[in-house]
């Protein structure tokens, strides 16, 4: 299959199969998950595997032109990552997917950051400098599901001590950016690794040197849980109640959780924005910010990372004294998925001037993770020249680093 019509084709398979799951690997994932294995800090069951889409990466003959269907796609990208290096894969994926922002994509690049750490015989810190963040950062994913592999027990304590490695690397220390990649990224890969067992990935994140890298793992087991990069059902997600695990996992868990549950309530809510606000005001007290920060990176989602089509989804978190915290929430957003400052700016810019301290400083949290040692100042003023969107971008940097800094009471 050649040209553009095979193009479109493949494009459209991926687009349906993202939209309507995988029913395949769904029952499969069902029947992984058949032994509970609860408990925060137990063994998982014997009788439960490592999950079928955890294996080490196997090259084969198929090529792109070979195929009609997504996993022919997938491992066609991977066979290029494997024997040409990522850096070929992932040109050939903006070739194939012009528009890194469709959904379609994550899995491909999942695959490709897969390949590309066993090209590199397992190690995780050369394989991440070697990247990138296109299509939702699935690269890192791909990369982290697959290092836990070799972990002969699955308590918690065995795989926090090699979770605690993986992101040691020089390759990966070099920057915030990676460091955060690396560890978001390791949530995935646990809840993978364990069989989408909610808690044993938490207490594994838990033991983490950091409270930073525990929350930073964290998000990652949380976006896993909710939107599985395997179409997986997972047992921690309840149709009746759109919030559900946030309301029941522990207090320290929390906050990363309701950062990323209207993802959750938009799907159960049928994809009502005015119903998903509302049940944001609606959490249990303390958490309604972490929600509203949520609901704006699904609203920069929706928007498809275009700041003008940010403020009237925003405008629906008002009533509620929200909508300040989902315009700085989108910048942020947007400004991560393009790892470009200005296009966050671009919406600071627009938004009442209320609104422009959060917002700026916001992005600062982002520029303190790409600029050089030292840099922080430098890169707020070259997306503004005004001294008070400066210091908030700075301190909003500041914040960020302090965050990162601090170690456990």
């Amino acid at each position: 299959m050649q040209g553009t019509r095979a193009h479109v084709t493949r494009r459209r398979v991926f687009l349906c199969v993202i939209l309507l799951g995988a029913a395949l690997e769904v029952v499969v994932g069902v029947a992984v998950l058949a032994n509970d294995g609860s408990g925060s800090g137990g063994q998982l069951p014997r009788a439960v595997p490592l999950h079928p889409v955890a294996g080490s990466f196997e090259p084969d003959g198929r090529t792109l032109e070979d195929c009609d269907d997504p996993g022919c796609v997938e491992q066609a990208f991977g066979n290029v990552a494997f024997r040409e290096g990522p850096t070929r894969a992932l040109a050939l994926l903006e070739e194939e997917f012009s528009d890194l922002t469709d959904p379609a994509c994550h899995r491909v690049v999942h695959t490709i950051g897969s390949a590309s750490l066993a090209r590199n015989g397992g190690n995780v810190a050369k394989t991440f400098a070697q990247g990138s963040s296109s299509c939702f950062s699935g690269y890192y994913h791909g990369v982290l599901e697959r290092s836990l592999v070799s972990v002969r027990s699955r308590g918690a304590e065995e795989l926090a001590r090699v979770a605690r490695s993986v992101c040691q690397g020089r390759a990966v220390q070099v920057s915030l950016w990676l460091r955060f990649q690396c560890l978001h990224g390791l949530g995935h890969g646990l809840m993978i690794t364990t069989g989408y067992t909610l808690p044993l990935s938490l207490d594994v994140c838990n033991r983490m040197r950091t409270p930073w890298e525990e929350t930073t793992c964290n998000g990652g087991v949380f976006m896993e849980n909710i939107a599985t990069s395997y179409g997986v059902a997972s047992r921690w997600l309840r149709d009746d109640d759109p919030v559900y695990p946030c309301n029941a996992v522990a207090e320290e868990d929390k906050l990363k959780c309701y950062e990323l549950v209207t993802s959750r309530m938009l799907r159960v809510l049928d994809a009502d924005w005015e119903k998903t606000a509302q049940a944001c005001s609606e959490v249990e007290r303390g958490w309604a910010t972490a929600c509203f920060r949520s609901f704006a990176r699904d609203v920069a989602t929706k928007a498809r990372y275009e700041p003008a089509a940010v403020p009237p989804l925003c405008a629906l978190a008002r009533p509620y004294g929200y909508e300040r915290e989902c315009v700085s929430g989108a910048a942020g957003a947007i400004t991560a998925n393009h790892k470009s400052a200005a296009e966050g700016a671009a919406l600071c810019r627009a938004a009442p001037q209320a609104f422009r301290a959060q917002c700026y400083a916001e992005i600062g949290g982002f520029v303190v993770r790409v600029a050089a040692h030292g840099e922080l100042r430098a890169g707020c003023r070259a997306i503004t020249t005004r001294t008070r969107e400066v210091s908030a971008c700075v301190s909003g940097g500041q914040s960020y680093l302090r965050l990162i800094q601090a170690r456990r009471a």
